[in-house]
């Protein structure tokens, strides 16, 4: 049996568009449970694009999407996150005049039709000791939360749905180097808890040591696959985009 027969996620030859403009031109991948996976390429190469046609906000027009054995690439954003899958914007997207705890509540709307106050709270609680500083500011606005702490509650909210998983937009983008190891921290534990990752990232550097492999993409497709150390040295033969974080 393959790495691809026991994926969790799997993307085969699939083309999508944004409005009628082609971004991805045949991409194919496929993820595990409790594995990180990241995207790397140059600026305008399709690694969002991956992310967003896997969460329902490009319209595939040919290949497959599978979660599992199930078909998911005609479901809609709504139907998605209840199966397991949850997204992380690059823009973060939370409602500013909202409280910490609010926000990530939220994050759980769909679970409430489970009778799961309970499930609720405990998923709280375990955000809450992912990143402590949270618990500190859960009745604080959103909007006054500093970058690093925007993007920890991003995180946050995203598994307030019990992913099994979790795309990630550069999820250390513009945070600081303690910022960054938190967030790495965070992921990692994660991926022990058995969630599938796929992220997006600028500098491969930042992750390097999260990650277990990662795909190399250019002009909508794969154009080389391997383990990240692989994929750094062979990105900068390729482009220039993955420069030393200083």
């Amino acid at each position: 049996m393959t790495n691809g027969d026991r994926a969790i996620l799997r993307m085969g030859d699939v083309y999508a568009n944004y409005g009628k403009v082609p971004i991805l031109q045949g991409m194919s991948l496929h993820i595990k449970r409790g594995e990180v996976v990241v995207l790397v390429g140059p600026h305008g190469s399709g690694k969002t694009a991956v992310l967003k046609t896997i969460f329902g906000l490009l319209v595939v027009v040919r290949g497959s999407i599978l979660l599992g054995e199930l078909p998911i690439h005609n479901l809609s954003t709504e139907r998605l996150v209840p199966l397991g899958i949850s997204y992380v914007d690059e823009m973060k997207l939370l409602f500013p005049s909202m409280t910490v705890s609010d926000n990530l509540i939220l994050g759980a709307y769909h679970r409430h039709r489970e009778g799961g106050r309970d499930k609720i709270k405990r998923s709280r609680d375990n955000v809450y000791e992912l990143f402590p500083v949270l618990k500190e500011r859960e009745k604080q606005f959103a909007g006054t939360l500093s970058g690093g702490e925007q993007q920890m509650l991003a995180l946050g909210r995203a598994l307030m749905s019990n992913p099994q998983v979790l795309l990630l937009d550069c999820p250390t983008l513009g945070l600081a180097p303690r910022l960054i190891k938190k967030v790495n921290k965070a992921i990692a534990d994660l991926k022990r808890q058995g969630v599938a990752i796929l992220l997006t990232e600028q500098k491969l550097e930042r992750a390097i040591d999260i990650v277990d492999r990662g795909y190399l993409v250019d002009r909508g497709k794969v154009v080389a696959e391997g383990i990240a150390k692989e994929l750094f040295h062979l990105g900068k033969m390729y482009h220039t985009y993955l420069t030393k974080v200083d």
